[in-house]
């Protein structure tokens, strides 16, 4: 039987990754749905609650201008869970996502530790499971700017002509969002400990440092159209960041053509990077595609015939099209987690170069189907 999970705060920045990721996992995992409402009418949380197998707690808040609402509202969402579900009767195992802030002494990490106690308190008295993580400071893509992280805020700010500035200069344990979310899998199917779970940062760095790799990719990638290094795993973590950024109306992005009366000679792409480059055909009328990834960067240039590119971030009903033609060469780069098709729509044959900054694994393709 599939375990039921519900995620509370599911339209969040990690509840929106974490209901994507588990959507991958429909075979074994049933996603319950939540609206942040439900906090709001005992009988919906309630019917919510009894839904549920599994329930990670992700709504909360950390940032606000009065702390004591932070603090209130923390501690307010973690009694009304365990109180609905003590009155019906229903007790789920409960992951509870809380922070290293808890090791500092501000309203939101003493808010997160107290919460973490309560429920940890409640399943104990109730004979269930449970896991409190500690999470280090998160990032990655769509991240809420001036709320979320800084690195988000960066992102932002780097990608929208404006000029960030560092507030304190600390060192950042931080964690992909990617990474975090296959930590909260493990909880859902208990490969983790119970209680308080602190979970390991996958990377350190100055916020300093952060910002300068940051400002390359806006000289290298936005201006220069160069694909920066991406040798290791931040580097590739950090840009797709950046990118998520970027405005949908930079695409497409035309190349400098040099004709003479030889031909014409263009770039496709400059990069201080790995990759694959794959090459293909496309009758009229067909379509390629119907897929979206999670990690991977991808560059789509059509040299040859008329093409439709369609992009669709996933959960979002917005399509957004691209008419490109081998006449003016021009690439799209595909932003993750976006569903995305390429059409043939002229009368001869469409002829497509594709780059991956990884090489094809049949065993771990990361391409997941959906219709755009």
């Amino acid at each position: 039987m599939k375990i039921k999970v519900g995620i509370t705060g599911q339209s969040g920045f990690m509840g929106t990754h974490l209901f994507n990721f588990l959507t991958i996992k429909s075979d074994e995992i049933e996603l319950m749905p939540f609206e942040d409402s439900f906090f709001e009418n005992d009988n919906k949380l309630k019917e919510f609650i009894g839904s549920c197998d599994k329930i990670v707690h992700l709504a909360g808040m950390n940032r606000h201008g009065d702390s004591q609402v932070i603090y209130d509202t923390n501690i307010r969402l973690a009694n009304q869970l365990i109180k609905n579900a003590s009155e019906i009767k229903h007790f789920p195992h409960i992951i509870f996502s809380s922070s290293i802030q808890e090791d500092s002494d501000n309203p939101y990490g003493r808010s997160k530790k107290e919460a973490r106690l309560l429920m940890q308190k409640w399943a104990e008295k109730n004979n269930v499971r449970f896991n409190g993580l500690i999470i280090p400071n998160v990032f990655g893509p769509f991240g809420k700017p001036f709320y979320n992280s800084v690195i988000a805020t960066f992102s932002y700010q780097l990608t929208h002509n404006q000029e960030p500035k560092i507030q304190i200069d600390s060192d950042l344990k931080l964690i992909y969002i990617n990474e975090l979310t296959e930590i909260f899998y493990k909880a859902i199917k208990g490969k983790i400990s119970e209680n308080e779970y602190r979970v390991e940062h996958t990377s350190e760095y100055k916020v300093s440092d952060i910002l300068e790799k940051m400002k390359s990719y806006k000289t290298i990638y936005l201006q220069n159209k160069i694909i920066p290094d991406l040798w290791i795993n931040f580097d590739i973590a950090l840009f797709n960041t950046f990118r998520s950024y970027i405005d949908y109306s930079n695409n497409p992005v035309y190349l400098d053509v040099h004709s003479d009366n030889r031909g014409n000679l263009f770039e496709i792409i400059r990069t201080l990077t790995k990759g694959q480059i794959f090459y293909s055909t496309t009758k009229p009328g067909i379509t390629r595609g119907n897929h979206y990834h999670t990690r991977k960067i991808e560059r789509f240039c059509v040299i040859g015939g008329k093409a439709l590119i369609k992009l669709r971030k996933i959960g979002v009903d917005k399509v957004y099209e691209y008419e490109v033609n081998g006449d003016r060469p021009s690439f799209i780069d595909i932003p993750l987690f976006h569903v995305h098709s390429i059409t043939n729509i002229g009368n001869e044959n469409l002829f497509t170069l594709f780059w991956t900054n990884e090489l094809f694994d049949p065993e771990d393709p990361d391409t997941f189907s959906q219709l755009i």
